[in-house]
């Protein structure tokens, strides 16, 4: 294990590096729970992550050396736990402008979090926090980002990389600490108080806004629009005419 002090104004200015871990955001639950002093927007960052993990208990495929997988450590005190989607909102929206002028209009932020160009997955972010009476004590945030990869296990269906779109390999240290620029970017916006600058934001990207696509809830697959995100991070579909709220387990995205 490697620790850098590198000089940034907030994140990853602690970064420590390993060689192979399970998961960047257990190793970093793992810290927390031994009462370890960390600062606030220390980076984990791993060459070989083997045990990556997603949404809904999903497994996230991560190539040694060619993919990005690094958390980051936040301490949102002043956050209240009923607006914790903002915390989605920010990762999300400072992945997507870190990708923007590299992939173009394609990119999108597939509801809640992925990381879309096209149909295809590029990246995966999954936050996990850590709350203390009504705030937010720590929230520890996992990106997960297809780079160099040229190819993709079968198990891991709809996946693309940057390598593949763009023809080209990009330094994954660098690009880790452009996203991590653009995350304390929308951080302190949002300490700020500007919640409704960063749902503009968020939904001016949002995959299949205001597009007819097929979706499934249950057994029933029907066609629907996404009209936009509640303040509590659920979906809002409309449906012959009626707009529904779901929350992640509740609704699929059904790619043709």
């Amino acid at each position: 294990m490697q620790n850098n002090n590198f000089l940034r104004a907030f994140v990853g200015q602690n970064l420590i590096t390993l060689k192979e871990v399970d998961s960047t955001n257990t190793f970093l639950k793992n810290i927390l729970a031994n009462n370890e002093p960390l600062p606030d927007g220390t980076v984990i960052m791993a060459e070989s992550q083997i045990a990556g993990r997603g949404q809904q208990q999903n497994k996230w495929y991560s190539s040694t050396g060619e993919s990005l997988a690094f958390s980051i450590l936040l301490k949102p005190h002043f956050l209240a736990l009923a607006s914790q989607f903002q915390l989605t909102q920010i990762v999300s929206i400072g992945v997507y402008e870190t990708l923007l002028p590299l992939v173009g209009n394609k990119l999108k932020i597939k509801w809640p979090n992925d990381i879309y160009v096209g149909g295809r997955k590029l990246g995966g972010i999954l936050i996990e926090n850590q709350v203390q009476g009504s705030a937010i004590k720590n929230s520890i945030i996992g990106i997960g980002l297809n780079v160099n990869q040229t190819n993709f296990p079968a198990w891991v269906p709809n996946a693309v990389s940057l390598r593949q779109i763009l023809q080209t390999d990009y330094d994954l240290k660098a690009l880790m600490f452009e996203i991590c620029s653009h995350i304390e970017r929308w951080y302190f916006k949002l300490k700020e108080g500007n919640g409704s600058q960063l749902n503009e934001a968020y939904l001016h990207s949002l995959y299949w806004l205001n597009k007819k696509g097929r979706f499934k809830v249950q057994d029933a697959i029907f066609e629907g629009m996404v009209t936009g995100v509640s303040a509590e991070g659920l979906l809002q579909v409309m449906q012959d005419g009626h707009v529904k709220a779901y929350n992640l387990k509740e609704i699929q995205f059904i790619h043709n």
